[in-house]
């Protein structure tokens, strides 16, 4: 690739970590289309994700999907410079459809082609220059991360906190969760609560009828033995849980039942997300403050909560710390985000994956990119 094209490649960006296929085309940082189809329709009747059917989905949904990309973008497979692809984390046969029909491009057009991974990109859509919401908040914008930047990404597979010394080599990641994940939580609860899925848009709504402080629920990893000090951190400071909340909840519901009380949907599903919120918010902030990071990008599909975005605004003003929120279109799964990632990298410098690699379902966020 010549200098020149390495200032501003064009680069594809192709996503099917889960359920939306996803291919967007970028040009250095500049956003020329997101082209997203999602299957989550077909997964409503199950209540939840099932891989077999998103990776049949996303074999239908490929082609379509890049050929209007390729038309909004107005350009041809021959004028992109280079491919990106999402190698991991995710749902193994939907990640081996992208990887392979990413493969096959890169085979057929000679293009150099990128594997990436499928969190750091969350992080790189925010150094696109593309509008934002008209929200407070908005994403890092076209140029060069803030020195100290942290990452809190929020998602349904995905909670976790990170430092971001490099987006091309240096990610570390400071607490995750150690078994659901928020946007797993909010539809276990709305499955219990029966709203049906996904959950987090109908909690997030029916919240604003509810009443917060009406049910105390479970913040998890907050004891002392899993905090621990400023001085002496424990296992799990910067760490979550939401099982033990989901738990709280069904057993909430059923004492209400047991009863023959009318259950109080609202206020549980205001208290219930109140408890979420309140112990993210308040673990990203405190890993911020312990390691100097001055500015966060918040991403994830669950970025798209109202009561998340707005508790972690006011937290991280109290904190000295400046909130970046990117579009919400580029928050969700999206192809964009791949390819603003392959574009950081080859800006970098650094070289392609070439075809021999295999998609990685646990992925660690350490990995930014597979190496040739």
């Amino acid at each position: 690739m010549s200098a020149a094209l390495s200032t501003q490649p064009l680069v594809l960006g192709i996503e099917s970590s889960c359920d939306e296929t996803g291919v967007g085309i970028v040009r250095g940082t500049t956003l020329l289309t997101n082209t997203v189809s999602s299957s989550m329709d077909e997964h409503v009747r199950f209540g939840g994700v099932i891989p077999e059917i998103a990776s049949r989905a996303h074999l239908d949904a490929f082609v379509p999907t890049l050929q209007e990309s390729l038309h909004e973008a107005g350009v041809t497979l021959d004028d992109i410079d280079a491919i990106a692809v999402t190698s991991g984390p995710g749902l193994a046969g939907a990640l081996m459809v992208g990887v392979c029909a990413a493969k096959a491009l890169a085979v057929a057009t000679g293009k150099p082609l990128y594997a990436i991974n499928h969190l750091v990109a969350h992080v790189g859509v925010g150094l696109l220059d593309a509008k934002n919401d008209g929200g407070a908040a908005a994403g890092l914008g076209a140029g060069e991360l803030p020195e100290n930047l942290g990452a809190l990404l929020v998602s349904g597979g995905h909670t976790e906190i990170l430092r971001i010394r490099s987006i091309t080599d240096d990610v570390e990641l400071l607490g995750s969760t150690i078994d659901d994940a928020a946007g797993e939580a909010y539809d276990k609860v709305a499955r219990i609560l029966g709203l049906g899925y996904p959950g987090g848009p109908a909690i997030d709504k029916l919240a604003r009828q509810g009443n917060p402080k009406s049910i105390r629920f479970p913040r998890g990893l907050t004891q002392p033995k899993y905090m621990g000090t400023a001085e002496e951190k424990g296992p799990h400071r910067y760490d979550w849980s939401f099982s033990g909340l989901k738990t709280a909840v069904a057993r909430c519901v059923e004492q209400f039942e047991a009863r023959g009380e009318d259950v109080p949907v609202a206020d549980i599903a205001a208290a219930f997300q109140e408890a979420v919120v309140d112990v993210i918010t308040s673990k990203a902030v405190l890993a911020c403050r312990e390691h100097g990071i001055t500015d966060l990008l918040l991403g994830g599909g669950v970025a798209a909560n109202s009561r998340l975005r707005e508790l972690t605004g006011q937290r991280c003003a109290s904190a000295g710390i400046k909130l970046h929120v990117p579009p919400l279109n580029l928050c969700t799964d999206n192809g964009a985000m791949v390819a603003a990632l392959g574009a950081q990298l080859i800006m970098a410098g650094i070289g392609p994956s070439g075809v021999s690699f295999a998609p990685d379902s646990s992925m660690p966020v350490t990995t930014v990119s597979v190496p040739a």
